[in-house]
């Protein structure tokens, strides 16, 4: 290891992070000045990765849990090589850049996941360690290793405090994610003060109870980083990796180092005095020749590391031809394209709620996708998404479809984005949807990146029943159709479900959200089972048309459109039933298409839905009605309170009338 050239690039990757931040007055510096010595070794030696290929499938993954100190990337990733110029450096935080506040997935070469959120890229890691674990237990062969790579995460204070991080500490222990290596800027500084003001944890006893293995070195000395990096990786003991690193929080800047100033763009107004001691040129954005040199030699190997790496891979896919087609398009994210018609068809006698119908359309959908993985916040039993003779996925079965999260749905969501992001799978979560928000802000950032997970929530009502107000979701899935970039489907049959299914299956640029029932529901029979399913990809549709001149439309989602249904019957002939699973899709389809299911000469509208009613008012305008509950449920039996609250054939006929 050089230590000379690589003390040189910590120095000018402080330097990098200082006139970024100072250029725009804003930012964090103590992050990528506190842990320069811990960037120099990832990147210059620990890590196994290749700039020109940034999506290399066996290259090391690496993490910033601690998105605010984002020009500690920034910096490493343009020293390192990658396609980040040094203007988008200087750009750093400036409309358009690929150098934003925080990292973003997508945006930045070399960006694995979007992180900001403290907590979430801990838990993104665990997610990346369980797909990385499951690829290598699926994809290696006895003659052929193509999956091998770790997974590092460099995460702070404010990290660890998040629940979310706990409860994803705790999963990645119990599963034996041994190719996982996170590193803790433990720097005893948070945003507002020193971190004794509101931490007082043995972090090493505290992670070794967890099952995990716990070092803590001086994260200045490239020597103990070196060699404690070294030993997390050869390490395979069943244990994931915490490296303790002691830093000083704004290393390199004395007037705020090791104090809470250091934090943000405080100590940027030091930096000229700062730079000259860290024998930096009075030249701004400064790199050496020297380092530039060390890298590119650095990508050299890289590159025929890469190369080494594909000629296996070619062996592999030649003797494993049915392993490669399914490696391949799994990384395209590839669905059938009769994935429904490989879904049955329900009998027109079936009743039931449609979680029940999930379980056998996740089924379905299981046989034909078979990157397809599930996992529930302890309610297999309850959400019914459970992929039967798929396996539970452990430490002892990697390979495993079923993926037990324990009572942790905050974690079970950013999980679920971990392996998104590395994109060799396509997860779901599950848990009742009165317990959405506990997973909202990872619900969130996948809307945000982009993300093909899939929720599914069930106890979707006041139709739970005797559980309670504490656990009927009257605002939750408004709440959720708030949410930019999320889809969110309340199928009203068997059917709908099983297009519900078919429609997150088949996108590939953000999540999806199933929200499906505990109480039965009968099939819409007066329609084709394709032209149901068809009608939920398209987001609404006529499921009753008018036999004479329309007077009246009535719309609905989930649970009510049979009310609607039964309403019409009762009201004339000139009466539509519009069926609305997802407001998103609808709202995406051509205006053509959206007027002919709801036609503007008719503004005689009304929509019934389970739940606070606020958003409806956009398809019925304002001569229409809604009826909703826009006030908290009751305990009693489910039937009762939907009586009781409205949600009924008759309260529909009385609001027409």
């Amino acid at each position: 290891m050089n230590t000379t050239v690589l003390s040189a690039a910590a120095n000018q990757a402080r330097g990098l992070a200082m006139d970024a931040i100072h250029a725009c007055s804003s930012g964090h510096l103590g992050l990528p000045l506190g842990c320069a010595e811990i960037g120099a070794v990832l990147f210059g030696e620990a890590m196994t990765y290749c700039p020109s290929t940034p999506r290399w499938l066996n290259r090391d993954r690496f993490l910033l849990s601690a998105g605010h100190g984002s020009m500690f990337l920034y910096s490493w990733l343009h020293l390192s090589g990658y396609e980040l110029s040094l203007q988008e450096v200087k750009n750093f935080r400036q409309l358009h850049s690929i150098t934003p506040g925080h990292p973003e997935f997508h945006e930045t070469p070399g960006v694995e996941a979007t992180t900001g959120p403290l907590g979430q890229g801990i838990a993104n890691a665990v997610g990346f360690a369980l797909s990385g674990k499951r690829a290598a237990a699926l994809y290696n062969t006895a003659e052929h290793t193509i999956f091998n790579h770790h997974v590092f995460a460099l995460f702070g204070d404010g990290c660890l405090q998040e629940g979310v991080a706990k409860e994803a500490i705790a999963f990645a222990g119990h599963s034996g994610l041994d190719n996982l290596v996170m590193i803790y800027d433990s720097n005893d500084v948070t945003l507002d003060a020193m971190a004794d003001v509101s931490q007082g944890e043995d972090a090493e006893a505290y992670f070794r109870s967890q099952q995990w293995d716990a070092v803590t070195i001086n994260g200045h000395d490239f020597a103990a980083i070196a060699q404690a990096l070294a030993d997390a990786k050869a390490n395979n003991n069943g244990k994931p990796k915490v490296i303790i690193a002691k830093t000083i929080i704004g290393q390199g800047i004395p007037e705020v180092a090791g104090t809470a100033k250091a934090h943000g763009e405080g100590g940027a107004k030091f930096i000229d005095e700062a730079r000259k001691n860290l024998g930096l040129p009075a030249e701004h954005f400064f790199v050496s020749d020297e380092v530039r040199a060390y890298f590119a030699a650095r990508n050299e190997k890289a590159a025929a590391e890469l190369a080494a790496w594909q000629a296996t891979y070619d062996a592999w896919a030649a003797a494993n031809p049915a392993l490669a087609q399914q490696l391949t398009e799994s990384v395209a994210a590839a669905v059938p394209t009769d994935l429904s018609a490989q879904i049955p068809a329900f009998p027109a006698d079936y009743k039931d709620a449609t979680r029940s119908a999930g379980a056998n359309v996740i089924n379905a959908v299981a046989k034909a996708v078979p990157n397809f993985i599930t996992g529930s916040a302890d309610l297999f039993g309850s959400t019914k998404n459970y992929i039967k003779d798929g396996g539970d996925f452990s430490a002892t079965n990697p390979t495993g479809r079923n993926i037990w999260f324990g009572i942790r749905e905050h974690a079970m969501g950013a999980i679920c984005n971990g392996i998104a992001y590395d994109g060799l799978f396509r997860a779901s979560g599950a848990t009742f949807l009165v317990f959405a928000d506990y997973l909202r802000p990872s619900i969130r950032i996948a809307a945000l990146a982009k993300l093909p997970v899939t929720y599914i929530f069930t106890h979707d009502s006041v139709g739970v029943g005797e559980d309670g107000p504490t656990h009927q979701p009257v605002e939750t899935v408004s709440g959720l159709r708030v949410i930019p970039g999320l889809d969110v489907i309340r199928p009203g049959d068997a059917e709908e479900t099983a297009g519900a299914f078919v429609a997150a299956m088949n996108r590939t640029d953000g999540p999806t959200a199933l929200i499906l029932t505990r109480q039965a529901i009968p099939l819409m029979n007066n329609l084709g089972v394709e032209e149901r399913r068809d009608g939920v990809i398209r987001g609404a549709y006529i499921a009753k048309k008018e036999t004479a001149a329309l007077t009246t439309i009535l719309l609905a989602s989930g649970s009510e459109v049979q009310h609607c249904i039964d309403a019409a019957a009762e009201l004339g002939d000139g009466v539509r039933v519009v069926s609305v699973p997802c407001f998103e899709r609808f709202d995406r389809q051509s205006p053509d298409y959206i007027e002919s299911v709801l036609p503007s000469s008719c503004t005689k509208r009304i929509a019934i839905e389970a739940g606070v009613g606020g958003l409806w008012w956009k398809y019925v305008g304002l001569q229409g009605k809604v009826i909703a509950i826009d006030r908290f449920g009751i305990s009693a039996p489910g039937n009762t309170v939907m009586k009781e609250l409205g949600m009924t054939k008759d309260t529909v006929i009385a609001a027409a009338k």
